[in-house]
């Protein structure tokens, strides 16, 4: 997949191109579905497929206050789309300033000119251009003057049996006499796919059902920087992730997951790593920083101070705890590996 972050790395002789426009934060199972089907329909006419999405998020541009975390930084993003087939992203820096453009300056500048759009593919509540003026009856119209197609896409819903929220795969009654608020998140006659789903699951703590609605578990990627070692004095080491690092922070607690190792060549037997995950602000030190770390089970002999890394998270174990000894909160650190143990070994069963 080619990547590009300006029109001017485009190739002079790319397209004709079947083109999507969105934030694609998580690149969610409702975006895989819609992407690979543009993938496959751009195939089959002999045109290229292409993505156009933005960084920083427009939100965190317009309304930094009230923008929601992000499910995935740029790195996992661009990776996670290029899994979907694309041929290529077009990464655009957005600002106020980018925002002045109207909507026929969009269209007319990014994919007709830059990427020679023949179908350019958006929801029904497509909006874009200055002040969000431009909608779908604008693409339509913008599409029969510059010679592209308009294909609508709908919302994807999950099936019953895709529905996170029930464990034997069912989907939840809507006709229940006492409303549940975990079901009511649930219910796939309620819900489409979305991003904004996964960060009520996380919040929730729930990153086994978010994993459901992701299509793979969720991930952070950051750093490894120094702590206060304290773990390592316990007899559990750990590697803190960088204040900065990227993807959703979930729920405070204690989780089974992966510690994936990037720079590490894939195969190796220290590629990806059994973890357990801790979020929180250690109560029982009386911490105040909130914090995500990870010991890896076993091994007391890595060093990854400096080295990027990938948390994915498959399943809370319990929420943050205060012990009242160190003796009590190792005892229990025993028990969470047993348990990480166990759930690792049944999803990779």
């Amino acid at each position: 997949m080619q990547r590009w972050t300006d029109l001017a790395q485009v190739p002079a002789d790319f397209g004709p191109s079947v083109v999507t426009v969105g934030n694609f934060d998580g690149v969610h199972r409702g975006h895989v579905g819609v992407l690979t089907r543009m993938v496959a329909d751009a195939r089959a006419v002999g045109a290229r497929s292409v993505a156009v999405t933005f960084t920083p998020h427009p939100q965190q541009v317009h309304r930094p206050e009230t923008a929601p975390p992000l499910l995935t930084g740029d790195a996992d993003r661009l990776e996670l789309l290029e899994q979907t087939g694309l041929d290529a992203v077009l990464l655009l820096t957005y600002t106020l300033d980018f925002a002045q453009q109207t909507a026929e300056e969009f269209v007319r500048r990014f994919l007709v000119d830059g990427l020679r759009a023949r179908t350019v593919v958006v929801g029904r509540d497509v909006r874009f251009g200055r002040g969000n003026a431009g909608d779908l009856a604008t693409m339509v119209e913008l599409g029969e003057r510059f010679g592209f197609a308009v294909e609508v896409i709908e919302d994807v819903a999950p099936d019953p049996v895709d529905a996170p929220g029930d464990p034997a795969g069912d989907a939840a009654d809507p006709a229940a006499d006492a409303p549940d608020p975990a079901a009511a998140l649930a219910d796939p006659l309620r819900r489409r796919w979305s991003s904004t789903w996964v960060r009520e699951l996380l919040v929730a703590g729930d990153v086994r059902q978010a994993a459901r609605v992701l299509g793979r578990p969720h991930r952070m990627r950051g750093t490894v920087v120094h702590g206060d070692k304290r773990g390592r004095d316990l007899g559990f080491p750990t590697a803190n992730l960088s204040p900065d690092a990227t993807g959703m922070v979930p729920a405070d607690g204690v989780y089974a997951g992966w510690l994936r190792r990037p720079a590490v060549p894939a195969g190796s037997p220290d590629a990806v790593l059994p973890a357990a995950v801790s979020v929180g602000t250690n109560p029982t030190f009386a911490g105040l920083q909130r914090r995500v770390e990870a010991y890896v089970l076993d091994r007391t002999d890595l060093d990854l101070y400096g080295e990027e890394v990938v948390l994915e998270f498959v399943e809370r174990l319990r929420p943050t705890l205060r012990f009242d000894s160190v003796d009590e909160l190792i005892a229990r650190m025993h028990q969470d590996v047993a348990g990480v143990r166990e759930v690792l070994a049944g999803a990779a069963g």
